[in-house]
């Protein structure tokens, strides 16, 4: 084992020195070629005119919106209709799809379609258990958004689902499916940065749309929307435009930041490090300015323990979400181990490396030399190895690369390559930090068996 290690280090230090002397400015493009690209099937999909796949939205916010716009970009893909519970999404669908797209405010009837090969379930949180599991037993394929429950106790049924029918079902945290997210899986396996001991990432938002105060249509009210529905398998309350369009804010129907932000950080760690997930986690935060009658807080801080696996070793995740955020904002994942790290985003990842010099290295010597005081043995501070890998131009994104792997694996009965599985395990994490802020304890999980682990 420890030999395969040193190996594959000894294999990656002399691919870095070959990229490195052949881009002087320290950035190389990751091209979707064949020889490179684990998914390269599905960034180049060849198709007949026969093999259409016709597509329904349902829940035609933002999300399920720009999911259908991306879907649509994939050769042979068709919308032939549109769901949602507010009139004005739907007479916009057809303004933007074409009049003769057909449009309900009833799901079950986008179901009972024979014209409909797959769903695009784009609803509140708190619909993608019933939704994803009535579509599949409809005989429908389903791009579920993330995260793929609500809560952790719906995952099981939704697995269920998945292997009862047979269909195909892909959870919507694009990035998984991204070069930055395959670079990075590949450059850790190649020994880039040691050991892995830790990694970390931050979700930064500081305007009212980023921070979930998006804007209460004019017309909003219980004749142009179906309130009862909305309500209809949780609290009931009376009519509130906010907990429809801010539904985010509010634990009825959304799952905070962990479900909305964090969800995204786990399905690529996952996806980068092979990992089933976590097996304690913890969080804390608050309510720290968009005092808006919202019920989750705007600074989430969460931190988790990875246990040792077979695809890994035992390291720690910290992850952190402001939405009060003064500066600009970043949004990455930074994998770190014992002789480098990783900045990954879905475009590019920056890798840094530990520099380590031989005694007799003349350069090295040299710069001893310049170190001032005559003291040549005195130890320098130098920069790490920094080298980015970024997408070529014309990249079309994570969001595509998903959405043709969903196409794809339809078309050809494969396998995605974020399944209910996968899914689950992204989400159990998001949705037992909300568990731990609430509840102000720690959570242990089995990420394995995925079980809640309860206390003696």
């Amino acid at each position: 084992m420890e030999e395969k290690k040193h190996a594959s280090r000894r294999g990656f230090i002399k691919t870095l020195s070959t990229a490195a002397a052949a881009v002087a400015a320290g950035t190389v493009a990751m091209a979707a070629d064949k020889n490179q690209s684990f998914f390269y099937l599905k960034r180049q999909p060849f198709f007949s005119a026969n093999d259409n796949i016709n597509i329904a939205l349902i829940g035609a916010g933002g999300m399920g919106t720009q999911d259908t716009i991306v879907a649509l970009q994939v050769p042979g893909v068709k919308l032939v209709a549109v769901c949602d519970l507010y009139d004005t999404r739907l007479k916009d669908a057809k303004a933007r799809w074409g009049a003769d797209l057909f449009t309900t405010r009833s799901y079950k009837e986008i179901l009972t379609r024979k014209d409909v090969d797959a769903v695009i379930i784009g609803t509140t949180d708190h619909w993608h258990q019933q939704i994803s599991i009535d579509a599949m037993h409809a005989g429908k394929h389903v791009y579920c958004e993330k995260p793929m429950v609500h809560s952790v106790d719906e995952g099981p049924a939704v697995i269920k689902a998945q292997k009862e029918t047979g269909k195909v079902f892909m959870v919507g945290s694009q990035g998984v499916s991204s070069l930055g997210n395959e670079k990075a899986k590949e450059l850790l396996a190649s020994g880039a940065i040691g050991q892995l001991n830790y990694a970390e990432g931050f979700w930064a938002r500081r305007n009212p749309i980023e921070a979930w105060q998006y804007p209460l249509p004019a017309d909003a009210s219980a004749q142009t929307l179906d309130w009862d529905t909305y309500v209809s398998n949780t609290q009931k309350r009376p009519f509130d435009e906010k907990r429809f369009f801010r539904w985010r804010n509010y634990t009825d129907y959304g799952t905070g930041m962990a479900g909305d932000l964090f969800v995204h950080l786990f399905s690529s760690l996952h996806f980068v490090t092979g990992s089933y997930g976590p097996n304690k986690i913890y969080a804390s935060g608050g309510l720290r300015y968009w005092n808006d009658g919202r019920e989750v807080p705007d600074v989430l801080l969460g931190t988790f323990d990875y246990p040792k696996a077979e695809a890994h070793p035992a390291f720690n995740l910290s992850l952190r979400c402001n939405f009060v955020d003064g500066t600009s904002g970043t949004t990455y994942l930074r994998l770190v181990g014992s002789e480098g790290s990783m900045d990954v985003t879905w475009d590019d990842v920056t890798l840094k490396r530990n520099k380590s010099f031989a005694s007799d290295d003349p350069f090295y010597l040299e710069q001893l030399r310049k170190s001032g005081n005559g003291n040549a043995g005195r130890k320098m501070i130098l920069p790490p190895e920094q080298m980015t890998f970024a997408a070529e131009k014309g990249y079309k994104g994570g969001p595509y690369d998903h959405m043709v792997n969903f196409f794809t694996a339809i078309r050809e009965n494969k396998k995605v390559v974020e399944d209910a599985i996968f899914g689950y395990r992204a989400a159990a994490p998001a949705l037992l930090c909300n568990d731990s802020y609430h509840q102000d304890r720690a959570m242990l999980w089995n990420p394995e068996k995925m079980q809640i682990i309860k206390k003696q």
